[in-house]
């Protein structure tokens, strides 16, 4: 109860704050609400279409077809999730700068957050088509069914709900992005909120928006956990292996391997012409004051994945020893700050502990625990429900209290998912740009928050070292994830 009161209290303070802020008169959004929320929702459909079609593609080539290089290629679609969207967007505004061309706008922003975000559709997706029904398209293929028809009419209606509930988790991620809008000058309420609250001293628009964001963010949660409910019953056979159903041979192994290779090198290669361009300028200073800004990244990682883990052990563990509904109602309570727009919950947080004189790094640290428990506990929730409770129930016959379980039983079963969950909070508390650049202290800077404001300046050459360790991080948290898809390969 008290993990899900800290992780509701900034939104309930903001609710309030709204409320009494309008003092019962009609709220209005005005003409740049307006476009914000039209931006945000163009972007949202935009890079939902492009990300299911991309993901689902890819997931289907690389869950059921047979063709040279498939197996590095699946594996080579969890690169893009190294490079956040608004590191894409300085690298190509910068690169496209010296060809003398304009990187601006809606459709490059679909694109590059597209690119930035597919993979949680191919990750579903995948993991359905390769799980899911590979009875069914064995006994499509024995009855002369081509591998088209197999698709439109086995595959996709079977992993519909896992494709739907992928780009939900992406469209999240849209709403959350507030680097890449503001570099491509596409109004979004991830902007929106930050600069009626900073810029024009507006708390009541900044609370309004903020409204907006999540009503559309409680959308996105109704129909990802509508898919996820369904897609348990699409679950129709847990046969796996056995060989790929569709072969693949000569211009159609090459159309696929091209489609499969084209994501992850476009999300490879537009920082690195980055780098090419501004190599030459890197700037001594920058490279001085790296380490500085690495310390300070790092060491708000270390603490924020310390608390982040420990709350979500104590919420997975709670879970499954209490058999009360509502110990699992507050657990996926607690969870659903991921959903929810680091802005918004930087304005909830500001709201709730200026007035009481909270540090900015305990509302950081705050923020970014409310933000990634949700990535923490998911994969404690599921490697718990692969433990028999007959387990427990022996240990505790046996005369074994609960904290005994704890340490000799489920820690050592759950320091896989407890070391993947953590590294994975670590490179994302890295790569968060909204939370930290509303909440930081004055003059503590990260690495996320000086590439953005140097590549908002221009200054390519300052921003290439923590970029570059920015990708670095990146790249260590997707290779957590290899395992996942081997293990359905």
């Amino acid at each position: 109860m008290v993990a899900c009161g800290l992780a509701l209290l900034p939104l309930l303070t903001l609710l309030k704050d709204a409320l009494i802020s309008s003092g019962g008169a009609p709220l209005e959004l005005g003409f740049d609400g307006a476009s914000q929320v039209r931006g945000t929702l163009l972007l949202v459909g935009g890079e939902g279409f492009l990300g299911a079609v991309l993901g689902t593609a890819i997931g289907w080539l690389t869950a059921v077809c047979r063709f040279p290089g498939r197996r590095w290629l699946r594996i080579a679609q969890l690169v893009p999730m190294a490079f956040p969207a608004y590191l894409l967007a300085a690298s190509l505004i910068d690169w496209g700068s010296h060809r003398g061309m304009r990187i601006h706008g809606l459709g490059w922003a679909i694109v590059l957050l597209t690119l930035a975000n597919y993979s949680y559709v191919f990750l579903l997706s995948t993991e359905s088509f390769s799980v899911s029904g590979r009875r069914l398209l064995e006994a499509s293929r024995s009855l002369g069914v081509g591998p088209w028809s197999s698709f439109f009419r086995v595959a996709l209606p079977i992993a519909l709900p896992s494709i739907g509930a992928g780009v939900a988790l992406s469209a999240m991620e849209v709403v959350n992005e507030l680097g890449a809008v503001r570099l491509l000058g596409v109004p979004s309420l991830s902007a929106g909120i930050l600069d009626r609250w900073q810029v024009d001293g507006d708390p009541q628009g900044a609370a309004l928006l903020s409204l907006v964001a999540l009503a559309i963010v409680a959308v996105l949660i109704a129909s990802e956990r509508l898919l996820r409910q369904r897609s348990r019953r699409w679950n129709l056979d847990g046969s796996r292996g056995g060989g790929h159903v569709w072969p693949l041979t000569g211009w159609r192994a090459a159309l696929a391997q091209l489609l499969c290779a084209l994501p992850p090198l476009g999300a490879v290669a537009i920082p690195m012409l980055w780098v090419q361009v501004g190599w030459q300028g890197l700037e001594a200073e920058s490279i001085t004051e790296l380490g500085q800004l690495a310390s300070r990244s790092l060491g708000l990682a270390l603490m924020a994945t310390g608390v982040t883990g420990l709350a979500a052990l104590l919420l997975a563990i709670s879970r499954r020893w209490s058999p009360q509904p509502l110990v699992r109602q507050l657990s996926f309570v607690a969870g659903l700050g991921y959903a929810i727009p680091g802005s918004v919950l930087a304005l909830g947080l500001i709201i709730l502990g200026a007035p009481l004189g909270f540090s900015p790094v305990l509302l950081l640290l705050w923020g970014y625990g409310d933000r990634f428990i949700a990535v923490s506990k998911q994969g404690l929730d599921a490697a718990l429900e692969r433990i028999p409770p007959s387990i427990d129930e022996t240990a505790t016959s046996l005369g074994c209290d609960w904290l005994g379980v704890l340490r000799r039983i489920h820690l050592p079963l759950l320091r896989g998912p407890l070391l993947v969950g953590s590294l994975l909070v670590f490179v994302d508390v890295v790569k968060e740009l909204p939370i930290t650049l509303a909440l930081r202290p004055f003059d503590f800077d990260t690495l996320a928050v000086r590439v953005f404001q140097y590549a908002s300046d221009e200054r390519v050459g300052s921003a290439m070292a923590p970029a570059l360790l920015i990708m670095v991080f990146g790249l260590i948290a997707a290779s957590a994830l290899i395992p996942t898809l081997e293990q359905h390969d």
